[in-house]
């Protein structure tokens, strides 16, 4: 069976580490079976879908190498769903209410309070013509219900949770247009699914009664429905519920505002509640290779910001300058950023960097006289990575000094710092003339 999976996000706002981690999915099982990635904009809601959310959404997807191989947009496909309706009515399933907001309030609180479940009581199949003529005059407009089968069972063998059995008994009939003659999501998600052929859904499993609700839609539309695997939902790093601030966290934001690099993202949310460790990558290939279903675990995943943190700092440290250099600080030069990238967390910690080789620098000096005759000692003529060595040496020699109690005063002199990069890398790029400003408080 030829592949083909799914990613349909809604352009009414910034793709966020959840949905994220649902795109990773598929299009890491599309890319290791050979099959297609599908990226449906879900843009029915016409007046909170905005172009610019659109041209976002895709710009992070591309950010982070989800490239797509086709791509349909919902709010062209409106005679489509429209068709689709039409069979349900001449079905017998799809069926017109009349209750207000208020009245179904009403009824589900009378149902909890007699200790009853809030399902609907189907009033709108017993409505007759009179019923409906009077709601008409009253200017009330009808939404519609998918009638679903009852009393039965829908079960399907989860990829990721195994066999799963709901009694549909136990949900209302949903809605699935609105009084105003819109369409709620699953319809149109039905429709699509079907039109474009897709094998797989992957999802959270907060989807699952959906996945019930769906696959007796896929059924009255004269399909079967695709497979399914719904994916533990994302928490806390404690187990807490994920807050606003974490869950909702934008990849723009993380890209623009925290600088970080879209395999750090990816490297997390490829394995997070799988049972493969969290590593980084710096290539892709590996993480398509290895996605397994079974690997994945049916407890929550624990999402902590600071991973990502760490995550980026590694893979950066193992970064060429070629794969990095276009989002640098500006005068990064190659030789500095191989000094300087395995002490940096972000690329625009190289800036520091470029500071302590260009200064201006305050050295931290201690003892005066050490210093002075370190200075006196310091090497002429062009510098390389044996100078450090060579001067280090030469201020044994002349003043007994050794291990930390050499080392650390000069690299306090000169860098301002008790650490960094290795002094023997960093002090060509310093140079004589700074280098000895800074020990002997002259100007460079």
């Amino acid at each position: 069976m030829s592949v083909k999976v799914r990613f349909a996000p809604s352009p009414t706002g910034l793709l966020h580490v959840g949905n994220v981690r649902t795109a990773i999915a598929n299009w890491l099982y599309a890319r290791k079976m050979g099959g297609v990635f599908f990226l449906r904009i879900d843009d029915t809601d016409l007046e909170r879908s905005t172009k610019e959310y659109e041209d976002g959404l895709k710009e992070d997807l591309l950010w982070l190498c989800l490239n797509w191989d086709e791509t349909a947009k919902q709010s062209e496909r409106f005679a489509q769903y429209d068709a689709a309706v039409e069979k349900l009515k001449a079905d017998g399933r799809l069926y017109p209410c009349y209750e207000t907001s208020h009245e179904l309030d009403l009824k589900r609180k009378i149902q909890l309070g007699q200790g009853k479940p809030p399902l609907y009581d189907r009033a709108g199949l017993r409505l007759t013509e009179d019923d409906v003529a009077k709601y008409e005059a009253e200017g009330r407009k009808p939404h519609w219900r998918f009638k679903l089968n009852v009393p039965t069972r829908v079960e399907w063998e989860d990829l990721v949770k195994g066999h799963q059995s709901f009694e549909i008994g136990a949900l209302s009939d949903p809605i699935l247009v609105r009084g105003d003659g819109t369409y709620l999501y699953t319809l149109p998600s039905v429709v699509d699914d079907i039109d474009f052929k897709i094998t797989h859904i992957m999802r959270g499993e907060d989807h699952s009664a959906n996945s019930a609700v769906q696959t007796q839609l896929f059924e009255a539309l004269g399909a079967n429905a695709p497979e399914m695997a719904h994916f533990s939902l994302l928490t806390g790093a404690a187990g807490e519920g994920l807050s606003k601030r974490l869950g909702t966290a934008s990849i723009k934001s993380y890209r623009e505002d925290d600088g970080l690099e879209a395999m750090s993202i990816f490297s997390l949310l490829a394995r997070l509640g799988s049972s493969e460790p969290i590593e980084p990558f710096t290539s892709i290939q590996p993480l398509i290779d290895g996605f397994d279903f079974s690997k994945f675990s049916r407890s929550t995943a624990k999402f902590d910001p600071k991973d990502l943190e760490i995550l980026n700092a590694k893979i950066l440290h193992v970064t060429d300058f070629d794969d990095v250099k276009d989002h640098l600080p500006e005068g990064t030069t190659e030789a500095l950023w191989n000094v300087a990238r395995a002490n940096v967390k972000k690329t625009a910690d190289a800036a520091e960097w470029m500071t302590i080789v260009n200064g201006p620098v305050t050295p931290i000096i201690e003892d005066a006289d050490f210093i002075a005759k370190a200075a006196a000692l310091l090497p002429s003529g062009d510098w390389d990575d044996t100078t450090w060595k060579a001067w280090t040496t030469a201020v044994k020699e002349e003043t007994g000094a050794k291990g930390k109690g050499l080392f650390m005063p000069l690299r306090q002199a000169v860098t301002g710092m008790d650490h960094g990069p290795d002094m023997g890398s960093l002090l060509p790029l310093i140079g004589e003339t700074r280098v000895r400003a800074r020990l002997t408080g002259e100007k460079a």
